[in-house]
């Protein structure tokens, strides 16, 4: 099949941009062929292309009609709609907050994925699409790339802290949004901006790891400290403090793992809450606390290689890659299935057309 995926940005390594990347190259490697379009191009397109994925910031012009699009962020998603007529699409939501999230409606957008309840909750209540179109997948890690570390020590000497929305911690200056980085604007914590402490959380982090003899290094987009490699970075560390995909992939490698970013933090994952958990993508959902002195060290207090060896055994099972691209791939040959059976109807799109632009202003 050609599949066209399209997010609003390829440009710094984050969530969605990820996601891209892991499914395009997955799925050219079961023969397929992806493309990738997003009007802002940078790093995650550059490792695009370098595994031979293609990838374009203007679709006008494009010698390449897909089969089907996969659609994150609904303003490049209405753009490859207009210009593939009769193409059907596959609506993601990464995001229960985000504006760029917003579930379109069109009459070729035939199925809508949330990545976790709180998505789920927003396509079905928010944009009323009909639950039987819409289907939970939740997200996954490169089992391939996340290779088991050794076993854990029995007591952590080693923590890291995984975040695009960590700052250092010597910085002391208010953030406002109209300074606030791109990466973090885009994220699922941007409403919280308001609120955040002076000090930011990496401190209090810091102050936690250290009254238990832990060192605590921070890696991130905002910090200016970001990684390429995370699958090798997570291997030099006993915990980890991160929530969502970056969550998933450290549990995969074996650390253990504290839900924990600017919005606040949850507990240790384990064995006892995993099943709770999973269903809200280690998300900003599951960060139900505030990021207090107090809270983090008794997440800390949880810390156990035994259990951290179950989670890690049961995500690696639950959460691969491979397993989630093929229920994209059968998710896309329904729908274009579907839409082969479908009369064209140009009234009913340039009705959802004008509907949709409405709701720019």
């Amino acid at each position: 099949m050609r599949i066209l995926l399209t997010n609003n940005t390829l440009n710094a390594r984050a969530g969605s941009e990820m996601y891209v990347f892991d499914v395009a190259c997955q799925l050219k490697r079961l023969g397929h062929e992806p493309v990738a379009y997003s009007p802002d191009l940078g790093e995650v397109a550059a490792l695009l292309r370098a595994a031979g994925v293609p990838v374009v910031s203007r679709l006008a012009g494009l010698r390449f009609r897909p089969d089907v699009i996969h659609g994150h962020h609904h303003i490049e998603t209405m753009t490859a709609l207009a210009c593939f007529p009769g193409v059907p699409a596959v609506s993601f939501c990464h995001g229960s907050t985000p504006w760029q999230e917003t579930p379109p409606r069109f009459p070729r957008i035939l199925r809508y994925v949330a990545v976790d309840l709180a998505c789920r909750d927003r396509v079905v209540l928010e944009a009323n699409v009909p639950v039987e179109q819409v289907q939970m997948l939740l997200n996954f890690a490169d089992m391939e790339r996340f290779l088991p570390r050794k076993p854990l020590p029995c007591k952590p000497a080693r923590a890291l802290l995984l975040s695009n929305t960590a700052q250092p911690v010597n910085k002391r200056t208010h953030w406002m949004p109209g300074w606030l980085p791109r990466a973090l604007l885009l994220s699922n914590t941007a409403k919280q901006v308001n609120h955040v402490a002076a000090d930011n959380y990496v401190a209090t982090v810091r102050d936690a790891c250290l009254s238990r003899g832990i060192s605590l290094d921070v890696h991130g987009f905002t910090c200016g400290n970001p990684t390429s490699h995370p699958e090798d970075l997570l291997h030099n560390y006993d915990l980890v403090f991160a929530k969502g995909r970056t969550a998933i992939e450290a549990m995969a490698v074996g650390c253990a793992v504290v839900l924990c970013d600017l919005a606040g933090c949850g507990s240790m994952v384990t064995a006892t809450t995993f099943d709770s958990l999973r269903p809200l993508n280690f998300g900003l959902q599951s960060l139900r606390l505030v990021n207090t002195f107090k809270n983090i060290v008794a997440a800390i207090a949880s810390y156990s290689p035994a259990d951290a060896t179950h989670v890690r055994d049961r995500v690696r099972q639950e959460a691969r890659l491979t397993d989630t691209v093929a229920t994209l791939v059968h998710l896309y040959e329904t729908v274009i299935a579907e839409q082969a059976m479908r009369p064209a109807d140009p009234t009913a799109e340039l009705l959802a057309t004008g509907a949709y632009l409405q709701t720019l202003d």
